[in-house]
């Protein structure tokens, strides 16, 4: 069994990005990345790759081909401090699903290393502190 499968499928998928999306819409941070007006579309791709990522249909390779997460959030800068709202966010997120511990854990350490992989900026912007 996946753990697509194992958390319900996508209606399950489905409520983690609407948690989720549900704090970017007014992060102060995170919220100017996302420059369509509604939040709709970016939730509707993210919904998609995780359900393909954990063994659901492929609709988001045969929507948009491969992921490339890395070159799709290059035009914008991601910190340690643009990780940690992420990271908040979803951890809310993957908490309101109340998921058994085991199948929450496996969620949330891939969550936790993509954020971590998706960092480009090192630095702060305004220089050490």
């Amino acid at each position: 069994m996946t753990l697509f499968e194992a958390v319900g499928g996508e209606p399950t998928f489905r409520k983690l990005v609407d948690e989720f999306y549900a704090g970017v819409a007014d992060d102060p941070l995170l919220r100017p990345m996302y420059p369509e007006e509604d939040l709709g579309p970016a939730a509707d791709r993210l919904a998609l790759f995780l359900m393909q990522y954990w063994g659901g249909p492929n609709t988001y390779s045969a929507q948009r081909g491969h992921p490339r997460l890395r070159m799709r959030h290059a035009p914008y800068r991601i910190g340690a401090a643009e990780r940690d709202a992420w990271l908040l966010h979803m951890r809310r997120a993957v908490d309101r699903l109340d998921l058994p511990p085991e199948i929450a854990t496996a969620l949330w350490d891939y969550l936790e290393r993509a954020a971590y992989f998706m960092v480009n900026a090192m630095e702060d912007p305004a220089g050490p502190a």
